[in-house]
């Protein structure tokens, strides 16, 4: 990278995902109208004015369909109805309307690698013969060894153990195995056969024709497997959904992200392509900008453009740039690397810090040790977070990424500052992760965890009645949203104040260009006009000439701290 370089990061279009920032929402942990202690469809439509309010252009929504709720919805057993949990498709209906009036578009989300064990499919596969065409629609195999008594190959569960189980034929001999890459209870689906695709573009029907905005889809890089299904061994401490893996978060560690030679034969297969391809086609037949974002967890970020040519996938999120360390020198690699890889098939670079499958921001900055993606963190782990650092780190790393050109994805729960919460009893965890692993990896419950609005409020106004599924540390009565709302200097201020600057400078719709002069520890940029210095470093650097827009901390006269981001007006 040179410096004073322009890297443009869109070719120009004006289609509404190309700059937009998208705020996610975990339902069962966003607001519980009816106070059971999950959160629900009712609870998002009476919290939507606020997020309208903090400055956001779109939500998307976890999983809110029929569900036995084994993995927290992301095991569907309906794809076209709402879980009595989170509400009915009126209730639906209403949110979309309430959202749409305040000019928020709505994303759902979309599970087509695997379903429930409880789905109708399933189950009608489960009680045909072997060789069935109920069967055709999963991945049924004859298991291997003596008897069929071994797995039909070697590969594991994303949440640990095996990714293959047996069942009981109806005449009560052991039977043929299913591939499920997650839990037990979400079989994986086959997607080479013609069946399934159908059925999921009557899916997307549904929903666009109830006149959401698009799709957020699920293992978007898994869907198809390996012809042959080969034995694969994934290289130790590698990310359990693929992509880098292994990569440090931590301040002052060197490990580099762990390579392999070949792809996963259940990851990132060239097949999937042509199921977009189908979708994208589907989705031009509706007015308006429909959008397809792929949850596709995939290295280099020249093979994950792939996701986004023009006649596929708009979106993919930006995992390399989630993962990479608090390090001027990483960042600045993977902000140039991700432009152009975009650019490069004409799609826009997505950033995105925090989502439900990771450890949050606010504490993964500041962890001490290595934590692979889906390990999670719990009281007993390695490098513990360090709070106030964390907290700092996070303030101006946001900061950042709110300047850079494209689209960007909030959390939700990350303008409050929330970190991940470390302590939960192991008698309330719910990640199947957890139990899988029988407690060596704690999974991903300590970002889920119901964020608090209100100080004094039952459950700090989660809900009306004080139920919370997951229990919520005391300490966040401070960080609850009417704690923070018109205090100057809090994370919410922060962020609405980046949002709406971002809109007003146009830093969405713009071209970055590197300055130069700051030192390595320092990422430092134009765009749109507007100058933005992140100090990644451990000592003050001296700031030019220029009107204050916005800063991550509080400045020392004309020094920008350590750990903080500055926006700039110079001449």
């Amino acid at each position: 990278m040179d410096d004073d370089t322009e890297l443009v990061a869109t070719r120009p279009a004006d289609e509404w995902w190309r700059s937009a920032v998208i705020y996610q929402i975990y339902p069962r942990s966003f607001a519980d109208s009816d106070g059971d202690g999950i959160g629900d469809l009712a609870g998002v439509t009476a919290r939507l004015d606020s997020l309208a309010d903090l400055g956001i252009d779109a939500i998307w929504l976890s999983p809110f369909y029929r569900s036995p709720q084994n993995d927290a919805g992301y095991d569907v057993a309906d794809y076209r109805d709402i879980d009595p949990l989170f509400g009915t498709l009126d209730d639906f209906d209403t949110m979309l309307h309430k959202a749409h009036e305040l000019e928020l578009r709505v994303i759902v989300d979309l599970v087509p690698n695997h379903s429930s064990d409880d789905h109708v499919w399933f189950k009608e596969a489960l009680a045909a013969a072997p060789g069935s065409a109920e069967r055709a629609r999963y991945i049924f195999r004859d298991g291997r060894g003596p008897g069929g008594d071994l797995p039909p190959n070697n590969w594991e569960s994303v949440f640990g153990g095996d990714a293959w189980t047996r069942v009981t034929e109806a005449d009560g001999t052991p039977g043929q195995w299913y591939l499920h890459l997650f839990d037990s209870s979400q079989p994986d689906l086959d997607w080479s056969n013609r069946w399934v695709h159908e059925q999921f573009i009557d899916v997307l029907r549904f929903w666009l024709d109830r006149g959401v905005d698009g799709f957020r889809v699920d293992v978007a890089h898994g869907m198809v497997k390996a012809e042959g299904l080969p034995d694969w061994t994934p290289a130790e401490g590698a990310g359990s959904m693929g992509g880098a893996g292994g990569v440090s978060l931590s301040p002052g560690l060197e490990s580099e992200a762990i390579t392999q030679p070949d792809t996963p034969p259940y990851w990132a297969q060239d097949g999937v392509h042509a199921i977009f391809r189908e979708w994208r086609s589907v989705l031009d037949e509706y007015e308006g900008d429909r959008v397809l974002c792929a949850e596709a967890w995939v290295d280099p970020l020249a093979k994950l453009a792939l996701w986004v040519r023009s006649d596929e996938m708009d979106q993919a999120f930006n995992f390399t740039y989630l993962e990479t360390p608090w390090s001027a020198p990483a960042i600045r690699k993977v902000v140039d690397d991700s432009i152009a890889a975009f650019s490069s098939v004409g799609a826009p670079s997505t950033w995105v810090l925090s989502n439900h499958d990771v450890v949050r921001h606010a504490s993964r900055l500041a962890l001490t040790a290595p934590n692979p993606q889906g390990a999670g963190v719990g009281p007993r782990s390695a490098g513990q977070p360090i709070p106030e650092l964390g907290l700092r780190r996070a303030r101006a790393a946001t900061t950042l990424m709110l300047a850079l050109p494209g689209s960007a994805y909030l959390y939700q729960g990350e303008e409050l500052g929330l970190p991940e919460v470390v302590d939960l009893p192991d008698e309330a965890r719910e990640d199947p992760t957890f139990r899988r692993t029988g407690g060596e990896k704690y999974g991903r419950d300590g970002c889920r965890v119901p964020i608090p609005w209100e100080s004094d409020a039952p459950a700090y106004g989660f809900s009306p009645t004080g139920a919370s599924w997951l229990p919520q540390p005391g300490e966040w009565s401070e960080l609850a949203r009417d704690a923070q709302a018109g205090v100057p200097g809090s994370t919410l201020e922060l962020y609405r104040a980046a949002l709406a600057e971002r809109v007003a400078s146009g830093l969405g719709t713009g071209a970055l260009s590197w300055l130069g002069g700051f030192g390595d520890s320092v990422v430092a940029f134009v765009n749109a006009g507007v100058t933005v210095i992140a100090n990644v470093g451990e000592i003050p650097v001296e700031l030019p000439i220029g009107e204050v827009l916005l800063s991550s901390e509080a400045l020392d006269g004309a020094t920008l701290p350590p750990d903080t981001t500055v926006w700039l007006r110079t001449e």
